[in-house]
């Protein structure tokens, strides 16, 4: 900072607590008195906003530096490339959905977020046909009201290559990506939201290291190709109906190594338009899901390999027998596979296959998934084993499942 600065920024502090009133001015006076590519380091305390950026600097709250959008509009906005905001703490922004009120509004490439904490603010980051930018390791958290009042957490629209890394997410609607492709999303935990992660017309995004709890609904893909979606932990999603994944008309989307548990529904897969709309399944863990994957209205051709299935009351649903009967099906592990492994190679010696008995009453006739387990659904489910009306059908064949 030079010595000018130093200088005006004594004398306006000195002019502030010499007032009446005791209490700081809008930071805005500050940032106007920032030299272009310098670094601002205002005073402890709070500040009024909001507050526009739209020319290139590092902001530098350290920690100790609140700015209070006094309930209008966005606290912050920033409309400068490669400017820099840290150890911010950004509150009470507006509360209109139209104007997108926001934490922070980024209008901007290259620009690094970290550090910041959000809190009483509809939406979190809002950054529109922003590119290359970071968002790293911010506290951010909605207004305090049901969750389809409140607004997104992070919000990309039009938006590419952003960085949204070990970011804390909770109490917020959903993580919405609009036509946003390539974007990398890690490392970050979402906690008691609606949507964990929304994707709309969003190809080629990564999704990896997310640990996601406690939320409506998990992952949801909408007309979004090319997807990574890996090592992520997907948890105690248990709203009826909503899974932890669900991929909707996108096509080459790669679901690998996640640990998927005690949710209603592990992954549903929905109703593809082109046969070329095909998941990759690879290395996943399912366990303890009420359904561990539930296929609706689909055609087949997917590729599912080398996942476990432990522990979850049923493996695989079907809104009809063929919508898995002709997936790609080797080298899973099953919990129930009733076969040996004589020649000790981990593979077991017979198929491993999936037929409909009781299932298809409460497939067929969702509200009867009340009485699952109980003595009555337990008796027809073997009545049906054991002398079936006619032939159960067949759901799914795995022709080389493991041992172990």
């Amino acid at each position: 900072m030079t010595r000018t600065l130093r200088l005006t920024l004594l004398l306006l502090l000195g002019t502030l607590l010499t007032s009446p009133a005791y209490c700081l001015p809008s930071l805005q006076l500050f940032i106007d008195l920032t030299p272009l590519g310098t670094t601002l380091r205002p005073p402890a305390g709070t500040y009024s906003g909001p507050i526009v950026i739209s020319r290139q600097i590092t902001l530098d709250g350290q920690g100790e530096v609140t700015i209070d959008g006094g309930g209008k509009g966005t606290v912050l906005t920033v409309k400068a490339d490669n400017t820099v905001i840290r150890g911010l703490h950004l509150t009470n922004s507006g509360e209109s959905h139209n104007a997108l009120d926001a934490g922070l509004q980024l209008k901007a490439d290259n620009v690094v977020f970290e550090n910041n904490a959000l809190d009483n603010v509809l939406f979190g980051i809002n950054i529109h046909q922003g590119n290359d930018n970071t968002i790293r390791g911010n506290r951010i958290s909605s207004k305090a009201v049901v969750s389809s009042l409140r607004g997104e957490g992070i919000r990309l629209w039009y938006s590419r290559n952003n960085h949204i890394e070990e970011n804390e997410i909770i109490g917020v609607r959903d993580l919405l990506l609009t036509n946003s492709a390539e974007n990398q999303i890690i490392g970050n935990r979402l906690q008691n939201n609606r949507i964990s992660m929304e994707f709309i017309f969003s190809p080629k995004n990564e999704i990896r290291d997310n640990h996601i709890s406690n939320n409506d609904t998990g992952i949801v893909a909408i007309y979004s190709d090319e997807l990574d979606i890996r090592n992520n932990r997907i948890e105690h999603i248990r709203n009826t109906g909503s899974s932890a994944i669900a991929i909707k008309e996108s096509s080459q989307v790669t679901i690998a190594n996640n640990e998927i548990v005690h949710n209603a529904v592990g992954l549903t897969a929905n109703s593809p338009v082109h046969p070329e709309n095909i998941l990759y399944l690879l290395g996943n863990h399912f366990t303890y899901n009420n359904i561990a994957i539930y296929f609706y209205g689909e055609k087949g051709g997917h590729i599912i390999h080398d996942n476990h299935f432990d522990s979850n009351l049923t493996s695989v649903a079907v809104s009809a027998p063929i919508s898995a009967r002709y997936n790609d099906w080797r080298n899973n592990h099953w919990d129930n596979y009733e076969g040996f492994d004589l020649d000790g190679n981990n593979i077991g010696d017979l198929p491993h296959n999936i037929y409909l008995y009781a299932d298809r009453i409460w497939m067929d006739r969702p509200t009867t998934q009340f009485f699952r387990s109980t003595p009555t659904m337990e008796f027809i489910d073997f009545i049906e084993r054991l002398a079936p009306f006619s032939p159960p059908a067949l759901i799914l064949i795995d022709p080389a499942p493991r041992t172990r």
